[in-house]
């Protein structure tokens, strides 16, 4: 039954002691219902074939690939955080935008000059 307890709505009934003491004695059973996952009809299709090819369920092939992307999320964070502590304890200097850009083209002309003196 809905009721008002100070400024706050409550949807069901309110909290009696012999609820709270059931409450406290009912077993505690983990979550282990699966989660649905919606996809393109291109994406469903490659991971159908990709199952198939590779004889491994569907649903374990995203739990892989769910987990390899935490795993790299993960890592990239790690990276990102060491960089910074680099840039700001002073270990490492920035390099301006415009010279990284002069830098990658020079590199670029080279690598072209060398192939095409190869050919």
């Amino acid at each position: 039954m809905p009721g008002w307890v100070g400024s706050r709505l409550f949807l069901c009934a309110p909290l009696t002691c012999q609820t709270a003491v059931d409450l406290a004695l009912r077993p505690v059973i983990p979550y282990c219902g699966g989660m649905e996952v919606h996809f393109t009809p291109e994406t469903e299709q490659k991971l159908k074939d990709l199952a198939a090819a590779s004889g491994r369920a569907t649903d374990e092939l995203v739990e892989d690939a769910v987990a390899g992307y935490f795993a790299e999320a993960a890592d990239v964070r790690d990276l990102l955080d060491n960089r910074y502590d680099d840039l700001e304890s002073g270990r490492v200097k920035p390099i301006p935008g415009e010279e990284v850009i002069a830098r990658l083209r020079a590199k670029s002309a080279a690598s072209r000059t060398k192939r095409d003196e190869s050919l």
